[in-house]
């Protein structure tokens, strides 16, 4: 990169903790926020459980004004802005509207389907013939970019405010998209994150796809299970995460608390050929993402102490650990340390990037390896490629230095991204 870039802030709303320390002690502890939908239950679904964040009505009140709570449907946008502001104010700048644009800050917010409540809302008034009962707000509800729409104007961003859209790809995606303008020049601050509505319009398809776990539904907490053997399918999550991007020289400029460095990263796509598909990972694009990710950051395969995997659960999460070990050329118990959060947060979607990026870095303020749940019987496969300690089932207490995060989403496309601690 031409400018190093920092992490200067950090949000959180999901499922098992709002805000970071709430978040910070749940993973510490292997909590989860994986729970019994009666909704689901009543919409005759097969899988009735779901990562949902719990967000107290009054809470609102700290983000939002009256009027803008007024008819606001999205959860998607509650999530991403209860995220974004909550990153914002932790790097430590203030959220009063400025008098003039932040000509040097942007905004890269990614999200999948957003608004899909208030969109159904819509529909019906306007097949009920009652068009003008809309509202003024039910555009930017349903638009992809109302959730950059709606921080953008609450921060008075100046610079590039945009929306990304990548599938479960988005937030990891998103995280690369914000530190490439800073290291350009382009910007010296950017606020990046993901969001996912939650609800049965967003899981139903999934649902229908016979792609969830339905036998858990009086179990929701052992749901899902990456890398185990009796893993049964993802469970379905929302929430959003968000980081404050910043460059190296603005933020000791500030003095600003700086959580990791950007070391570089990959975003590429395996086309849909050979192994891959619209659901389906091409392996030799997921290895040739990792392996340009560790040559882009400048570093040896051989100094990445833990990877974050997308690991959801499903069967492919056996090739997932092959392709990383074939990548970094690392194996037994030689491999880096590994370790999935969906176990605790379920499958986010768009959100799922953002938020186990914040969960990573976490592991950096922390000084740990936060552990895996519900693995405890470990894919053959995986244990014939790793040694099993190298997926903790308790946290650890152990600094690591340097960590890799990936995610691989639906279309084939693939993000992974380098963080080394900051040290001073």
């Amino acid at each position: 990169m031409d400018r190093r870039v920092v992490v200067t802030g950090m949000g959180i709303c999901a499922p098992n903790g709002l805000g970071l320390d709430a978040f910070a002690e749940s993973l510490r502890n292997g909590v989860g926020g994986i729970r019994f939908q009666p909704e689901l239950r009543d919409l005759n679904f097969s899988c009735q459980i779901a990562g949902k964040p719990d967000v107290p009505q009054d809470r609102l009140t700290d983000y939002f004004t009256p009027l803008q709570l007024r008819g606001l449907k999205a959860s998607g946008i509650v999530y991403g802005v209860m995220a974004g502001m909550d990153a914002w104010r932790d790097a430590g700048f203030g959220t009063s509207s400025p008098a003039t644009p932040l000509w040097d800050v942007g905004l890269i917010f990614g999200t999948g389907i957003l608004g899909v409540d208030k969109f159904r809302e819509a529909i019906h008034h306007i097949d009920e013939g009652n068009v003008r009962r809309l509202g003024s707000t039910s555009v930017v509800q349903t638009m992809a970019s109302g959730i950059s729409a709606y921080l953008g104007g609450m921060l008075g961003l100046g610079n590039q405010v945009t929306t990304n859209s990548a599938a479960c790809t988005t937030g990891t995606e998103g995280v690369l998209m914000a530190a490439e303008r800073i290291a350009q020049g382009k910007a010296e601050v950017m606020l990046t994150g993901s969001c996912s509505d939650s609800g049965p319009y967003v899981w139903g398809g999934f649902d229908a796809m016979r792609i969830l776990p339905s036998t858990y539904n009086d179990a929701p907490e052992t749901a899902s299970r990456p890398m185990s053997a009796t893993a049964a399918g993802f469970v379905p999550g929302s929430g959003a995460g968000a980081l404050v991007l910043e460059s190296l020289e603005s933020a000791q400029k500030r003095g600003a608390t700086i959580y990791a460095e950007v070391l570089g990263g990959e975003i590429n796509s395996g086309g849909q050929l050979g192994t891959g598909s619209m659901t389906a990972p091409n392996s030799e694009a997921v290895q040739r993402c990792i392996s340009r990710a560790v040559a882009h950051a400048q570093i040896q395969a051989a100094e990445i102490d833990v990877i974050n995997g997308h690991l959801t659960a499903t069967t492919k999460d056996a090739l997932e650990i092959a392709n990383w070990s074939q990548a970094l050329g690392r194996s037994g118990s030689a491999f880096p340390y590994m370790n999935s959060f969906k176990g605790m947060l379920g499958h986010g979607l768009a959100a799922a990037g953002s938020m186990e990026c914040v969960a990573s870095l976490l592991q950096f303020r922390e000084g740990l390896v936060f552990g895996n749940v519900n693995c405890e019987d470990l894919h053959p496969e995986i244990a014939q490629r790793i040694a099993p300690e190298k997926i903790p089932q308790q946290t650890m207490e152990w600094a690591p230095k340097i960590l890799a995060k990936a995610s691989f989403g639906f279309g084939d496309v693939n993000a992974c991204v380098i963080f080394k601690h900051w040290n001073g």
